[in-house]
């Protein structure tokens, strides 16, 4: 064991490693003697590493024993290595964990979901560029194969905010002060991004702009609302459209209104139907199997000031509606 910790420590510089191979060679030297042993610390950050390159001196130095081998005694530290790796696994899970459950823990799942998030908006913007020939000219095989991209990342991006809104709280608005804005531009702009998620399906996105176009509110929020509820319309609609709609009620007052030719909600889910981290079914309706987007719309839509509603049916497909006082300005 010691030459195998000896050539395990020369093929690293790092002093860490180092010294976790050291630990590791410890663990499993203990494991063989007892595998009911357990190390008296906890094993050190790059101890994964430091266990594989253990490992591979190990079966390295089989090679080169050739026939010359102690079967009992190689099964015997390899039942040990995979002790030792057991025991590493449960120690990383129990470490994070124990980051999850504590202060620092929300911050993290922020942490990841922006790291996810800044790459696939990369794949989202290029996917989106070949796809329109950006690049040159596309088949369509190739177009078809982008669009699936397209689709793919785009669900993973969703997640991903979803994420990072739900440990916020899910109703942090976006522009927490009212300001200007065109309610047609926000109604183009989440055409825009579904519109290949829409043509990959050969579905038709419909917009349905109010009398009077500009108003004040809460533009990013009423954006990340409008664009899941049009996300989850298309996801569950297999032939037909989807209608984005804002209808004047009066002067000042508009309702929105996502509505779809999908199958419907069933009734066994209206009940629960937003509430964050429910059990679900394979094909149940949801944004994501943690089911926090519709949470996350309803927490929005009421921090503006409305309450998100629906209605449904097998026939007619699924109707989500709120409604806002949106104060009317001649310009921006």
């Amino acid at each position: 064991m010691r030459e195998l910790v000896t050539a395990a420590q020369s093929a690293h510089h790092d002093a860490d490693l180092r010294d976790s191979i050291a630990w590791v060679a410890d663990a499993v030297r203990a494991a063989a003697l007892d595998p009911d042993t357990e190390p008296r610390t906890h094993p050190p950050a790059p101890a994964p590493l430091a266990l594989d390159t253990l490992r591979e001196c190990l079966l390295s130095e089989l090679g080169a024993l050739g026939q010359q081998v102690d079967g009992a005694g190689i099964l015997r530290v390899l039942g040990a290595i995979e002790r030792v790796h057991q025991i590493i696994e449960h120690d990383d899970a129990h470490r994070f964990s124990a980051r999850l459950a504590g202060p620092g823990g929300l911050e993290l799942l922020v942490e990841v979901g922006h790291d996810l998030r800044s790459p696939l908006a990369s794949i989202l913007f290029l996917a989106e560029t070949l796809r329109k020939g950006g690049s040159g000219e596309v088949n369509a095989v190739q177009e078809r194969q982008l669009g699936l991209i397209y689709s793919a990342a785009f669900g993973l991006s969703t997640v991903a905010s979803d994420v990072i809104a739900f440990a916020r709280g899910g109703d942090r608005l976006i522009d927490p002060k009212p300001e200007a804005f065109s309610v047609l531009a926000i109604l183009r702009s989440v055409q825009d991004i579904v519109l290949p998620l829409a043509e990959e399906k050969k579905l038709s996105v419909k917009l349905t702009p109010p009398d009077v176009d500009f108003r004040v509110g809460h533009p990013g929020a009423l954006n990340r609302v409008l664009l899941n509820l049009t996300t989850n319309a298309l996801k569950f609609t297999s032939s037909g459209f989807v209608e984005i709609s804002a209808k004047s009620l009066a002067p000042a007052r508009l309702e929105f209104s996502v509505r779809d030719t999908g199958r419907g909600i069933p009734p066994q889910v209206m009940s629960s139907l937003f509430d964050p981290f429910r059990r679900r079914d394979p094909g149940d309706y949801a944004f994501s199997s943690a089911g926090l987007g519709l949470s996350i719309c309803r927490k929005l839509v009421s921090a503006m000031g409305g309450t998100l509603g629906v209605e449904t049916s097998d026939t007619n497909g699924t109707r989500f509606f709120f409604e806002l006082e949106l104060p009317v300005v001649t310009r921006l």
